[in-house]
């Protein structure tokens, strides 16, 4: 299954998706319902950490895959895909609200992992625009998967550089 026959399975069953990015708001706020004052205590830390993996995971390659549209294939913003660029991010935000209305969301387990993922990822999309703008490498034509390769070999990279500039 290529990344183009993950997004046309996820464009024929819009309710899937919906129910996936409407579950997780609806979990966030029945975990604060049901865990009064106790967010911070485990379990409830987890299955808020979880809740953020799962939603925040999904929205972050969504910006990525808009970034992709729209520097890459000099897509228009107008063209953007409610079910794949839109909804991953609302519900993300959504989530984000109602889970920080229970608990600082730095003291989740694991919370600081995503942050270096999210600057890892800016990273690589940073450095192959530059690479496309110049005109060393033209991703604009090459294939998705070939693409994506590139991507998570240059995150590779980065997360090797960085660990030997930190430690």
């Amino acid at each position: 299954m290529t990344l183009n026959d993950l997004f046309q399975y996820a464009l024929d069953h819009p309710a899937n998706v919906l129910f996936y990015f409407g579950l997780i708001p609806f979990a966030a706020l029945l975990a604060g319902w049901m865990e009064r004052e106790e967010g911070h205590l485990p379990p409830w830390n987890y299955l808020y950490s979880i809740l953020v993996y799962l939603v925040a995971v999904p929205a972050i390659l969504a910006v990525a895959y808009s970034v992709y549209k729209w520097l890459f294939e000099r897509g228009s913003i107008l063209d953007a895909n409610l079910m794949l660029q839109v909804l991953p991010v609302a519900s993300m935000l959504l989530t984000f609200f109602i889970i920080k209305k229970q608990v600082r969301i730095e003291s989740l387990p694991g919370f600081g992992r995503l942050g270096g993922l999210v600057t890892m990822i800016a990273a690589a999309m940073v450095i192959m625009w530059f690479l496309d703008r110049v005109h060393i490498v033209t991703f604009t034509y090459l294939p998705i998967q070939y693409l994506l390769l590139i991507f998570l070999v240059l995150l590779f990279f980065i997360r090797l550089g960085w660990r030997r500039v930190a430690g």
